[in-house]
């Protein structure tokens, strides 16, 4: 278990520091206000602008806060793992008396969403104030510098509860999505099991 911790963690940190040059980008687009009838940003402007202005560190903003997010998957999959096994320990319990091994059906599937939702859900609530922070952090001209930085200063100025501004909206979008890909991924191994 600690190395797939490992490797998640190792892979998680390899995706972000690859790939925030595009997350920044989209989040400038999609926090860039424009006049009524002006023609908004594309992402080579605001490639653009970013390398003009703030060089290519600036690529990088909220990157910090992006690492600090890997603990969610960690967390999602600790306890994913542990209701998945208390579920299968269960149902073996329940088919001991009978010879043949008990095959998966469709409520074992049911019972992986469940647990996929749940442990999405416990994780997402306890990182998700990373998401704001990043968010934070890539806005331009912002005075957020660095990812402890933002964690006092949002708290101080607004409050403890801005650190989860938008959590509903978050889980209404990741649990579904999460309950779908853990299902898949645990029907796609049965099935490779034969």
């Amino acid at each position: 278990m600690f190395c797939s911790l490992l490797l998640s963690f190792l892979s998680g940190f390899t995706a972000i520091t690859a790939t925030n040059p595009i997350w920044l980008i989209k989040t400038r687009m999609q926090l860039d206000s424009r006049n009524r009838g002006e023609k908004p940003m594309n992402a080579f402007e605001c490639l653009r602008r970013v390398y003009q202005t703030e060089g290519l560190r600036g690529f990088y903003r909220g990157m910090s806060a992006s690492y600090a997010g890997i603990s969610e998957t960690v967390i999602h999959f600790v306890i994913y793992e542990s209701i998945k096994r208390r579920i299968l320990e269960a149902k073996a319990a329940q088919h001991m008396d009978e010879e043949e091994e008990a095959s998966k059906d469709a409520s074992d599937f049911v019972g992986m969403m469940l647990a996929a939702a749940t442990s999405k859900t416990c994780a997402t609530s306890i990182a998700y104030p990373h998401e704001v922070i990043r968010t934070r952090l890539r806005e331009e001209g912002t005075k957020y510098r660095s990812f402890f930085q933002t964690l006092t200063t949002v708290p101080k100025e607004e409050g403890y509860r801005a650190l989860y501004r938008g959590l509903t909206t978050h889980l209404v979008r990741q649990i579904p999505n999460t309950a779908i890909m853990m299902c898949t991924y645990e029907l796609v191994v049965y099935m490779l099991n034969g």
